[in-house]
Order: structure tokens, then sequence, then C-alpha cells
């Protein structure tokens, strides 16, 4: 029976497709002026010319229901969640031991880090996966492994094949198997198609361990300010794992932006004092690990006390001395800026012309002079009063100090979202214990309320947790899927696949479908790719007389084969942001590992079920 032609609707639609996509990867327009012009577009033409059995209004809904939509909202609820471990510093433990393996060897602790994410993945649903997981990565690449531009969408694409690999591990996995029931087929166990995925992931590991990060850009912006080393001396107490050990019995231990100065000959005795430099991350984290003091503990007290009071961050800024400061020719012992001020002076960078004598600027202690940068801790207005007090220029790129008396709340609201989203809330009621399981929606939605009641995100500070360009790529997402989906497109393009899949062996119908429902997947959405896939499927093994379970399985796998495209699933969008990513990153390194998986799947779909 010949393909009946498609709608006006459905062309425009597929037109609208063709044309967003062509406008994302050729960029010259940025990413959310395309998106805007595409929900535009969708919106301006359904009033105009609206589809049949609706109002012109009714398009203007359709085109912009993304902007409330429960995925967008999940997005940014992900988002804060996120900026609260980050702020909190909650995540430093987890990032300090994969940190190890990395320092260890670059490769190897890519290769654990893509095996562990598979691995939860499988159990935990994608998305609080990959908004676990991704926080750590960028905090990696800022101790000095790969740059998150490098690591992120390697990740995300390990994450999303574990996520394919049991019937709980997406949602869209969920409805493909709860579609195929009612069509018929029984119901199909958590671990029903894992060794078939375990295969195709081992197939698709080095691609995504060698080749991917390759593949992507390095995006790290350029901080100029972070590179510079201040001159400290760190004092030892009677706490600090310093105590009584030979420098290099510590060595180990130290951040590779740190060092000591000077080579202690002796142990490091609690009371002794060194002098020592680094970089801002560096100092602080020797600080941390080897609980050394660079100020006087109590101006530290007196700032934490007062940033508690006020319900104030503090922060870390860098200030240039000029020439009318008087605190020129002065050490930061004599001159009185902790009395003053109640600020601490951490550190102080020297220009190369004044570290040409060490021993005249070092003697005794760090003289400040001209030029010099201090890097300076404490409460906004006390940096205000220090600055215009004193004469100094405060340069842009402060930085606030992570709020870690929050961490392990702010560490304990993740987990519960996370918990509520892939266990379930449980209950007692006339039919005993059971499991109710949240919406990861409202469970992030939630934890995000939850951030900003109990302080771990300061409601000013959203703007800095959320992408206003992920917020209308994702709009525009919804509106296409949509648009596809309800113009009759996506029924006429499975029509159209089905008369042509009977010259196809086994292996090429699984193929196609496959491929049909990843091109679905990448550009509507996995609800849809899902809804209109598996009745295609179902309708194809009847007609052509193969067993419909391995075609409803190529339907299973092909919605979870969205690498390709930012809009394809939520975690794409998530990583967007933090890697700085353009659209054809996605579209260079997920297209081949889309046909990797699609070649390996559909073989091994054939050989599982005797096709």
């Amino acid at each position: 029976m010949p393909l009946d032609a498609p709608s006006y609707h459905a062309i425009a639609a597929m037109v609208i497709t063709v044309a967003m996509f062509i406008g994302f990867v050729r960029g010259r327009l940025s990413v959310e002026i395309v998106s805007l012009l595409t929900i535009a577009v969708i919106g301006v033409g359904l009033y105009f010319f609206p589809l049949e059995g609706t109002q012109p209004t009714d398009g203007l809904v359709l085109a912009f229901a993304g902007f409330g939509h429960p995925a967008l909202i999940t997005i940014c609820a992900l988002m804060i969640l996120g900026r609260g471990l980050v702020v909190t510093g909650a995540l430093e433990p987890a990032a300090r031991a994969l940190e190890m393996v990395w320092k260890w060897n670059l490769q190897a602790g890519m290769l654990f880090s893509l095996v562990l994410a598979m691995g939860l993945s499988m159990v935990v649903n994608d998305t609080p996966v990959l908004v676990l997981l991704m926080p750590i990565f960028v905090a990696l690449a800022q101790r000095g492994a790969m740059p998150a531009s490098k690591t992120l969408i390697p990740l995300n694409a390990a994450v999303l094949i574990g996520g394919m690999a049991t019937t709980i591990g997406t949602s869209t996995n969920l409805l493909v198997v709860a579609i195929a029931v009612d069509l018929g087929l029984p119901q199909m166990s958590v671990f029903h198609y894992t060794h078939i995925v375990l295969i195709a992931a081992l197939v698709a590991l080095p691609y995504m361990w060698l080749v991917m990060p390759r593949l992507l850009p390095d995006n790290t912006p350029e901080q100029t300010g972070a590179m510079r080393r201040f001159y400290s001396y760190l004092r030892v107490n009677p706490q600090s794992e310093l105590d009584g050990l030979r420098l290099d019995e510590v060595a180990s231990k130290l951040p590779d932006d740190f060092r000591f100065e000077g080579k202690p000959a002796d142990a490091l005795d609690a009371g002794s004092r060194h002098l020592v430099s680094g970089t801002h991350e560096g100092l602080e984290g020797a600080i941390r690990v080897l609980r050394g003091q660079v100020a006087p503990a109590w101006v530290i007290d007196q700032i934490s006390d007062r940033s508690k009071a006020r319900g104030e961050d503090i922060q870390a800024v860098e200030m240039v001395v000029t020439a009318d400061s008087r605190i020129i020719g002065r050490t930061l012992a004599t001159s009185g800026i902790a009395d003053l001020y109640g600020v601490a002076v951490l550190g102080v960078h020297k220009p190369k012309r004044l570290l040409a004598d060490d021993e005249t600027v070092f003697r005794n202690d760090i003289r400040i002079a001209e030029g010099d940068v201090l890097l300076v801790m404490g409460i906004a207005e006390e940096l205000e009063n220090f600055a215009s007090g004193d004469s100094l220029l405060q340069l842009e790129g402060g930085q606030e100090m992570p709020r870690r008396s929050k961490a392990l709340l702010a560490g304990a609201i993740m987990a519960g979202s996370v918990a509520l989203a892939s266990v379930g809330l449980p209950f007692i009621g006339s039919e005993g214990f059971y499991l109710l399981k949240v919406p990861i929606a409202i469970s992030a939605l939630a934890g995000a309320i939850i951030m900003f009641v109990t302080g771990c995100v300061k409601f000013d500070r959203v703007g800095r947790a959320l992408s206003g360009k992920v917020i209308v790529l994702v709009a525009a997402s919804i509106a296409i899927g949509r648009i596809v989906l309800e113009s009759g497109a996506a029924a006429w393009l499975g029509e159209g696949l089905s008369l042509g899949l009977q010259y196809l062996p086994a292996a090429g119908v699984l193929a196609a479908i496959m491929l049909f429902v990843t091109v679905l997947t990448n550009f509507a959405s996995n609800a849809t790719a899902a809804t209109v896939g598996t009745p295609i499927a179902f309708a194809i093994a009847v007609e052509l007389g193969l067993p419909p379970e391995p075609l409803v399985l190529a339907v299973l796998f092909g919605c979870n084969l969205c690498y390709a495209t930012p809009i394809a699933y939520q975690t794409n969008m998530l990583i967007m942001a933090e890697g700085n990513y353009r659209f054809g990153d996605y579209v260079r390194t997920g297209v081949p590992l889309v046909l990797l998986m699609v070649a390996t799947l559909s073989t091994l779909l054939a050989i599982a079920y005797g096709m």
C-alpha cells in the first residue's frame, strides 16, 4: 500500500526541526537565538494556521508550554542542588578520593570514572547520578585533572548506557515496558536484557575512554588571577598532621600547586613557622589537609563568627597595593591589618622584579611593597573598608569561600532527593509497608527548596546556578517534540519506515527501527519516541512474522541512544553549561557512538533471539 502524503502541518514540523538542527550545527547564531526563533515560528505559525480541531491560541500554548514544563523545572532544580554541593564543599571528600586515582594516571582515572558512572546508573535514575558526579568532575578539573569539557560528555554517555541496562534505569525504559505489556508481551524483569547492553558497553567503552576526549575542545576559561603564587608563612599547630613529621613524609599529601620554599632539615614541630607558596586553591587545600594556619587563628575565628551572625558569605579577594598605601614597607605582623579591619591576609604575590633577591624580601617576614597582590579573606563590608582605608585596588574575580559548616546538610539534602527519585518514600498502609516512587521533578524541587530554607544556597545567588542558554533550549526542544507528535510527522515517518523493512534481514530491521527511534529521541523527546515507536515496532513484528520482543527492545535501546544533540535528554542539557559546549560538540562525538551502539545492539539482539 503506497504511503499517503504527509499533512502540511507535518511537513512544516519536519522543516522546522531540520532548520533548527542546521542553525545549531552552523553556530552562526547563538543557541539562545535559534531556540527563541524556533519557539516564535511555531507560535506564530500555529496562530495563523492552527492544527485541525484546535483554536489559534492553542498554538501559542503549545509553543510556550516548555517554559512551565516539569522537565525544565526539574533541570533548574537540579542545577540549584548541584550549586548547593559546590558552595558548601560537600563533594570535596569524594573529589579528593577520585583525585588520587587521577593523579596516579589520567587514563586510569578516566576509565575508572566511566565504569563507576555505568554501574551507578544501572540501579539509580540517570539524572541523579549525573547530578552527583558532575560537580565532582568540575572540581577535579580545577585540581589539575582533565578539563571538564573533555570529561563531561563521555561521562554523560556512560551514564546513559548504564541506565539502558535495566528496566528501572530510566523512566523511558519503564514506559516502553509498560506499553509492551499493554500490547500483549510478558512483563520483563529488571535484568531481562542486561547482558546484551553490557556486551555493547564493552564495545563502546574504548571509544568513550580514548577517542571522545580527543574530539572535544578544552573550554577551560582563562583565569590569570588564579595562576598567581602567593607567599605566606605556615604555622604548625599541635593538632596539625605536620607535627613531628619531616617534609618528605608529607609531600604526597600536598597539592601540586603548593610547596615549601625552604627545605626544613628537622621535623616540622608544633610552633614552628615555614615559608610556603601556592595558588589560592593550593594554599587552601594544604591548610585543610595539613591543618596548619597562614593567618592568626583569632582573626579567622572572628571572621567565621561575623559570617554566621550576619548570614553573609566569607569571600577571598585579591587586592593590589598602590603607591599611596600606608602598609608599604611593613610586614604582615606590623601592618595591623587584622586589628584595624578584621580581615585576614592569606598570602602575598610578589611581581618578578621583587623576587630577584629572595633574601631581602623574606629575611624575617614578608615585607609589603608597591605592586604586590594580597590575597585577603573576610566579609564584604570589612574588605571594602580595608581597600578604601589603606589605598588598595580590589581586582575582579573574587570568590566565595565554601560554607563547610553546611556541607553535611547539603550532602544529606542531595542524598534524600536522589533516594526519593530512585528508591521511593516509605509508607505503611492497609496493604502493609511499601515504597512510593516520587517523580524526579518533585524530589528535585523539594530538595532545592530545602537548600534555600537552610541557607545552603542563597536566594541572591540563584542566577549563578542557572543557565539561560539551557532554559530556552529546553523550552524549544519541548515545543519541537510536541509539534512533531501532534502534527502527525512522527506517525508518517513510522509508516514510511515499515514499508521498506520487508526487504531487510532481521538485524537490518532491528537497526532501522533503532535508528528511527534514535532520530526521534534526539530531536523530540524520549517519551515521544517511546510512545510512537513501541506500537510501530509491534505492528512491524506482526506484519513481518518476527518475534515482537526484540523489536520492542530495539525501541527501548533507541530511546536511550540520545548522545547526538543537547536537546535529546535532560542530562545532556545539564552538562552543556558546565562544559561550555556547543551543539556541534554533541554531534561530533555522539553520532559515531550512536552508529557503534546501533550496529552492536542490533547484531546482539538478532543473535540472542535466533533471528
